[in-house]
């Protein structure tokens, strides 16, 4: 290869990459550093996950107001609801120690512990965390045995007040909760409802705060359906933070909350959760809910 043919093909050479990184955004190794008299923005997001109570569109409408007040409370600091599709993929969230902030159910608690959580504070009204079976008014269904051979429809098997705690009543009241019944887990608080308003099971177990806030969205709910049973209460849901949170700010969110029901703008955020307050809490606090899940799995066999 003569000297003048080389010289045109070696710049062919050089200009292909050119061309290439054309298609490409410049890398930023060859691009002059920039300043701004405005420093990078420096907010802290944090994740803060609410179990299933809720359908993720109703969740959302009931939570993120607590999202909002909180980013702007807390300095540096921006929080974003997390919904997730069913009560496993929440057990999933918490085993694998995504999110942040938890707002779990009492059993979840529990679980959280062994993942890095602590519980910061709890929701109040423990008097509302109780269990309850709806049955059709038309349904003859007036005693426990009534149900044997029927079909029950629940949230999840790790629904603390909505399946542990109704399953628990059964069995105390002489029912075989593993073979007499026919228990279908239909992936929402709303779903088990509707389940027996519709025809397609027995009877349906929730608790409180959902019944009442779909009742009021629907009155033909409650004009076919009643609540038969109801459990005794245990410790509402709690709130959790992980450790590797900033203790500074998990007691910032703790103290928030615990205030928030003598703020102008706490009734707004808390109406909707059918919640009077929160309050502050720890993880002692949960000490009966251990005690409910070893008579549970002692008696009627471990958490599906």
């Amino acid at each position: 290869m003569t000297r003048s043919t080389a010289a045109p093909l070696l710049g062919l050479l050089l200009l292909v990459p050119l061309l290439a990184g054309c298609e490409q955004e410049e890398p930023s190794a060859v691009t002059a550093p920039t300043f701004s008299a405005t420093p990078p923005d420096a907010t802290a997001v944090y994740s803060f996950a609410v179990h299933p109570l809720h359908n993720p569109v109703r969740l959302n409408e009931v939570f993120n107001p607590l999202m909002t007040y909180l980013t702007a409370q807390v300095p540096d600091a921006r929080f974003r609801l997390e919904a997730s599709r069913n009560y496993a993929h929440y057990n999933q969230k918490i085993d694998a120690e995504r999110p942040d902030f938890l707002l779990p159910n009492p059993y979840q608690t529990l679980r959280a512990l062994d993942h890095g959580y602590n519980v910061i504070a709890k929701m109040g009204d423990d008097e509302h965390f109780r269990g309850i079976i709806l049955v059709r008014r038309d349904s003859g269904i007036d005693s426990v045995d009534d149900l044997r051979g029927g079909s029950i429809s629940y949230p999840a098997p790790t629904a603390l007040a909505a399946t542990m705690m109704p399953q628990y009543f059964l069995y105390e009241h002489g029912l075989d909760v593993r073979a007499e019944v026919d228990n279908r887990y239909v992936g929402s608080q709303e779903s088990a409802i509707l389940n027996v308003f519709l025809g397609e099971t027995d009877a349906g177990a929730t608790w409180p705060p959902p019944w009442r806030a779909l009742a009021a969205e629907r009155p033909e709910l409650a004009e076919v359906l009643e609540v038969r049973w109801q459990t005794e209460p245990l410790p509402n849901n709690s709130v959790m933070a992980h450790e590797r949170v900033d203790d500074e700010v998990a007691r910032q969110v703790a103290t928030l909350l615990d205030r928030l029901h003598r703020q102008p703008e706490g009734t707004p955020i808390l109406e909707p959760m059918e919640l009077s307050h929160f309050e502050l809490a720890d993880d002692d606090d949960y000490s009966p809910v251990v005690d409910f899940v070893q008579q549970f799995e002692q008696r009627i066999g471990p958490v599906e």
